[in-house]
Formats: structure tokens, C-alpha cells, sequence
């Protein structure tokens, strides 16, 4: 287990009857603003971002991937239709080809087949469903230089995942290389967090990216885990025991901590006793779970379960409720 860069601490509002679990710190959890506010923007814009701030997150997320030229961006697919207006460019259309994401082929646009100079003239669209499509055409991908400069002058961390980095390998580009250098970069010298939490954290789908980064880096690493049904149940697609060899934390799909039946897993419990913090994806305003309550009562139920921050696409709203359940004294504010 690689050694934790979180500090521990006392709970600021350890007599709250909402909360059974505490976190691994014994801290409020932190709120990860999902892709930015992708609930109230484009997701992966620059305004998307900055509302995240204002919004009081205490991270921002950015999927990140390559163009061929070796710019980091962020999207969170490779493929480029579902979330830019590229299918509506006469000018792009010679660029649509047969590829693979995620071992699925599609016919679409990919990212590492244009330049920056080429993704930057695209602009980002809403891809959900219900959501309003008011911003859509008016803002470029934005490039992970820009997200971190957001998240350093309003004090917030960053919690770049890269995605498919094998596939950039292949392509001869140094995904990991770039990743480090970018952070580095950015010294988040504004970084306010007030519970002492790191001001980079990188998480990754790919345990092998993962484990070549721990030998390079003392920045908190997560495994990002999806659930398979076993014969017995549902559990992670890589074992706690295996990530805690050489990651810090580890993400979970929110159906691996709370099941169909609204009744809370062993998930939690069993990756602090490794070690491990636990942040649960992606909860979102628009989109009830299993059992269908509300927003408010689904955050309600995570934080009790002990998770160490959580995924939003709406931050504000976990936010607001993170402050009720621990007793915060203002609205976003973490540790005081």
C-alpha cells in the first residue's frame, strides 16, 4: 500500500445522527465536480469548469485525452459526434473513419486523428438527454492546461482521469509523460482545500497506467471499477486487495456501495480496512437510481455509508447536502 497523503484528522461534526460511517480520514467528504458542472454547461468546457467554482467543489474532473500533434484535452470519449458538433461540419467529414473505444467499433470522428488546431475549431455540445441545449455551439474543447489554470486561480484541486491510455501509446505518444508534466506545471499555489486534501489526484480504468505511475509519482493515484456479477454478487472488475498494492484510492460505480434495494454494501468498509479512500460515481440531479428516490436522499444514504467524496454532475447539490448531513455551519464549507 503506497503510503496516503491525506491527513487525518478529527470530524468537524462527528455528533451528526445522519452519518454511521465515518470516511477514512474521519473527514467530511470532498464533492468532484463530474466533467465540471456538465449539469448546467456543456460538459468539458471552460464555463463548465469555472460554474464548478462557483459552485463550491472541491475538485475538478477532466477526462483527458490526445490529439495527434501530443495536446492534452478533455473529452471523455476518444470519439468525438455525442459531444461536439463535428457531424454537421461538411469541412470534417472526410475525417469520419471505423474505430474502437472500449472494445467497441464505431464509425465516427476520433480525437487522435486531429490536430489542436483542428479539435479547437469544433464546439461542444450537451450529449444528455433532457438537459438543456441552450450553450450548445458556443464553446471549444477545452485543453487540460486551461482546466488546471481554472482550478489553481479559484484554489480548487484537479482529478484528471486519463482515458484509454494505451491507445496514445500505440500511437507513439507519452500520455503519462504529458499527464505528470501538466501537473507539475500547474502549482496550484492558490490550492485552499481546508482539510488538508492534495491538490492533484489522478485516476485511470487502466490498473497497468496506474501501476507505471506509482513508481513516478507521489500524487494519490485511484482506480476507477465498474461492477461484474459473480456468483457471489456484484464486485469490482479489479479486486480491492490487488488496487491497494499500488493505488491510494479507488472510485466505484455507486451500485457497488448501494444496491438495487436502496441497502448498503460491504464496499466501503472493506477498502478502508485496506487503506483505500472510497469516491462513489456519478450522481446527478436528473437521473434517479435503482429504487428511485430523490437526489437529496441518494447523497444522504452514500455519505452515511462512509465514502470519501463523490462524483456530481450538479456539485452545489452535494455540496448542500454534505453541510445537513455533517453539520457544516456554511454551505461548501468543508472544514470549519
Amino acid at each position: 500500500m503506497r503510503v496516503l497523503l491525506f491527513a487525518a484528522a478529527a470530524l468537524a461534526a462527528c455528533g451528526s445522527e445522519t452519518t454511521t460511517e465515518q470516511t477514512l480520514t474521519g473527514e467530511p467528504p470532498i464533492v468532484i465536480a463530474h466533467r465540471g458542472a456538465s449539469g448546467e454547461r456543456p460538459e468539458h468546457t471552460v464555463p463548465a469548469f469555472e460554474i464548478a467554482t462557483a459552485r463550491n467543489a472541491d475538485y475538478l474532473e477532466p477526462d483527458v485525452v490526445m490529439t495527434k500533434d501530443g495536446y492534452l484535452v478533455v473529452r471523455h470519449e476518444r470519439y468525438l459526434s455525442t459531444t461536439t458538433d463535428v457531424a454537421s461540419r461538411p469541412d470534417y467529414a472526410d475525417k469520419k473513419r471505423l474505430g474502437v473505444s472500449n472494445g467497441e467499433e464505431r464509425e465516427d470522428w476520433w480525437v487522435e486523428d486531429m490536430t489542436i488546431g483542428e479539435l479547437r475549431r469544433l464546439r461542444a455540445i450537451q450529449p444528455r438527454e433532457g438537459r438543456s441545449k441552450t450553450f450548445d455551439k458556443r464553446y471549444p474543447p477545452a485543453l487540460l492546461s486551461e482546466v488546471l489554470v481554472v482550478a489553481s486561480l479559484n484554489g480548487v484541486g484537479a482529478y484528471p482521469e486519463m482515458k484509454e491510455p494505451h491507445v496514445f501509446e500505440e500511437l507513439g505518444l507519452d500520455p503519462e509523460g504529458a499527464l505528470l508534466a501538466a501537473l507539475s506545471e500547474q502549482l496550484f499555489d492558490r490550492y485552499k482545500n481546508p482539510i488538508d486534501q492534495p491538490p492533484a489526484i489522478i485516476q485511470s480504468f487502466d490498473p497497468d497506467f496506474l501501476k507505471s505511475l506509482s513508481e513516478k509519482t507521489e500524487k494519490p493515484l485511484v482506480q476507477l471499477v465498474y461492477g461484474v456479477e459473480t456468483d457471489t454478487g456484484l464486485q469490482p472488475n479489479v479486486s480491492l486487495d490487488e488496487i491497494a498494492t499500488y493505488a491510494d484510492g479507488v472510485g466505484p460505480a455507486k451500485s457497488l456501495i448501494i444496491g438495487p434495494d436502496g441497502k448498503t454494501t460491504d464496499f466501503v468498509k472493506e477498502a478502508h480496512a485496506l487503506g483505500l479512500f472510497v469516491h462513489a460515481w456519478t450522481f446527478r440531479d436528473d437521473e434517479a437510481p435503482a429504487d428511485g428516490v430523490d437526489i437529496e436522499t441518494e447523497l444522504q444514504r452514500i455519505y452515511a455509508a462512509g465514502v470519501d467524496g463523490v462524483f456530481a454532475d450538479f456539485p452545489q447539490t452535494a455540496v448542500d447536502v454534505r453541510a445537513g448531513v455533517f453539520g457544516l455551519a456554511e454551505t461548501g464549507d468543508a472544514g470549519e
